[in-house]
């Protein structure tokens, strides 16, 4: 199966168009007039006028930074390309543009990218790589389920211990690396570093302005019907119908449609369907959805009742409304994201994939999403991870040429330096050139902005890689540390959607708009406010090796889930639904459903139990 983080924290798959690097460049004075020429094409205005451009310079520190390659290649001779077997990334093949540059210049290497949902696989993958001995010489997968274990037993990955000698960012987070590997491996060593570590209480939300599920909808066109309030999930269609009767066509001219899926991260479940219990605080464990607080018993996801059947037949109803695209059951994920950024789609249950439409093009002419308010929703939302997340961690794996120079990029990883650019989420940039310091505050300078806005367009200086600055984000999807962790070069957030800078920057009509009617300055404040999210404790709790047995039933159960979801959400009517809904649950049944559930459902109790004994 694919690993469980893709149902606990699906919206850190991509920020596609919100992710900067990081190169620490001196000034000087006239290379920087010669690169604003250069520049000019890219930046609206010249050097003269644009007070917040910085000047840029050609030769670059130790620290970080636009060097030619002469750090990476004086402390590492040979240039080497580096196999990452990475479960959460969405793209495959060489790592480009300007990320590149920056690993080949302080690395002498080059990422390869090995990835299941692109390849297709998932799980067979991991097998077959692992059945011929070589996972990848980098390897970022879940070490949760018994997966560090196998992994360990295998000798598919090395022990870093030695490694970890003068590791000065890694050490600081000592503690949650010894928990993950004490709890999820026998035999005693550092197998696996966990994401997602934070210093920050554990029953504090993980930070940011939005949370991560929700109803993003194309405002503008909300706003023309009149703000129409919606009490449940359902009340959502006939506002989605009258949105796509008055959307008009895409901006390349394609019929529209309220609602787009795709079937890259199903696993346990028809993915789209498994998103809608997240939206009254419930998140899976197996086949329990447990609530994030744990206020209410788990349940069953084929229980009759489930909020996961609910979600199948909400699909099932959007499609009898002529509201679902037919190309659900075979486009992948980055053929919808494209669909997104041309505005063919109306509907996103995740702020970050639908926020691909909000180019500066779009919100300059009135168009935009964001996240409207549906009464009984209450959001699932994680608390920090204090122990780390285990579901997406980082191994060298044990073939690897050089395990040392590999430990050394994993450092770096959670240092400031790597923060702002191998990161998974919504980071500042390559200082001096995306973003600075001005009054002792953290400001995206005018070049940043473009990259943010319009990262598909906006080239990046050939000094930097060259090609756009979307070509060359960072591919890796992993997210080291908490969303709304302090930089401490700053004392400000890494994430630039904290700075008030950016606030001011991006502070469009549309923006003003959702405001005034929210009553709110972004989602998070309106869904806390309102009570309506709720928090999981980050516990870094995972769930333990199961019985081969049961793997075996479950991969099954799996099977015919997935299958009979998707069926069922385009069933010709009603009753058909009803029929293979009852199907899908008699043969799951037949196969053993009621006894992996039990299993489930003691996973679930061993989480709360965890949650509870976290000190917060």
């Amino acid at each position: 199966m694919l690993p469980l983080v893709k149902d606990y924290r699906l919206w850190e798959k991509e920020w596609l168009w919100e992710r900067f690097g990081y190169y620490m460049v001196k000034k000087h004075k006239l290379l920087g007039i010669l690169l604003c020429l250069v520049l000019a094409v890219t930046m609206t205005g010249g050097c003269a006028s644009n007070t917040r451009n910085p000047e840029i310079l050609g030769n670059a520190d130790s620290a970080g930074n636009k060097n030619s390659g002469k750090e990476g290649k004086a402390k590492y001779k040979e240039f080497i390309t580096v196999d990452v077997f990475d479960s959460q990334s969405n793209y495959q093949g060489i790592q480009s543009g300007w990320f590149a540059k920056i690993i080949k210049d302080k690395f002498n290497m080059e990422l390869n990218i090995i990835a299941p949902n692109v390849a297709g696989g998932g799980e067979t993958l991991l097998q077959t790589r692992s059945a011929a001995g070589n996972l990848g010489d980098l390897i970022l997968t879940s070490a949760a389920g018994g997966k560090l274990q196998d992994l360990v037993t295998a000798g598919l990955i090395i022990d870093m211990t030695e490694f970890m000698e003068g590791k000065k960012n890694l050490s600081k987070y000592q503690a949650a690396i010894e928990y993950t590997n004490k709890t999820l491996a026998k035999e005693e060593g550092i197998w696996a570093i966990p994401s997602e570590i934070s210093e920050r209480p554990a029953d504090t939300n993980l930070g940011g302005t939005v949370l991560n599920f929700g109803t993003y909808i194309r405002w503008d066109l909300y706003k023309q019907l009149g703000y129409p309030k919606m009490k449940t999930l359902e009340d959502l269609l006939p506002v989605m119908k009258e949105m796509q009767d008055i959307a008009g066509v895409s901006d390349s001219g394609k019929k529209i449609y309220a609602f787009s899926l795709f079937k890259d991260w199903d696993s346990e479940y028809l993915g789209a369907a498994n998103q809608i219990p997240y939206m009254y605080g419930y998140a899976p464990i197996g086949y329990a959805y447990a609530k994030a607080d744990d206020s209410e018993e788990p349940q069953s996801a084929l229980a009759e009742d489930s909020l996961y059947i609910r979600g199948l037949k909400f699909f099932f109803q959007a499609n009898q409304m002529g509201l679902l695209d037919p190309e659900s059951t075979t486009q992948n994920f980055d053929a919808l994201s494209k669909k997104y950024k041309d505005g063919a789609v109306l509907w996103s249950p995740w702020p970050w994939q639908s926020s691909g439409y909000n180019t500066a093009d779009h919100t300059s002419s009135g168009k935009a999403f964001n996240t409207a308010a549906v009464e009984d929703f209450q959001l699932y939302d994680w608390g920090c991870y204090t122990k780390g997340n285990p579901y997406n961690s980082i191994m060298i794996g044990s073939k690897a040429k050089d395990p040392e120079r590999l430990m050394d990029f994993i450092d770096w990883l959670y240092s400031p330096e790597g923060l702002t650019v191998a990161y998974s989420g919504s980071l500042s940039g390559i200082k001096g050139l995306m973003w600075d310091v001005e009054d002792g505050k953290p400001v995206l300078t005018d070049f940043g902005y473009k990259c943010l806005t319009n990262g598909d367009k906006t080239l990046m200086p050939e000094e930097y890689g060259g090609g756009t600055y979307l070509d060359g984000i960072e591919r890796l999807n992993f997210k080291a540390v908490s969303d709304g962790e302090i930089n401490p070069e700053t004392g400000y957030p890494y994430n630039y959607l904290m700075w008030d800078d950016y606030l001011s920057l991006t502070l469009t009509d549309m923006e003003r708009d959702w405001q005034t009617h929210m009553k709110a300055k972004n989602a998070a404040e309106y869904f806390y406010k309102n009570n309506q999210a709720v928090i999981s404790v980050g516990s870094g709790y995972a769930v333990s090796a199961e019985d081969p047995d049961i793997t075996t039933i479950r991969a099954q159960i799996r099977s015919t889930i997935v299958e009979y979801s998707w069926k069922s959400v385009f069933a010709k009517d009603e009753g058909e639904f009803t029929r293979l809904i009852q199907e899908m649950t008699d043969i799951a049944m037949g196969l053993g459903y009621e006894k992996v559930l039990n299993i489930d459902l003691q996973n679930a109790e061993q989480q709360k139990q965890a949650r509870a004994a976290i000190d917060k």
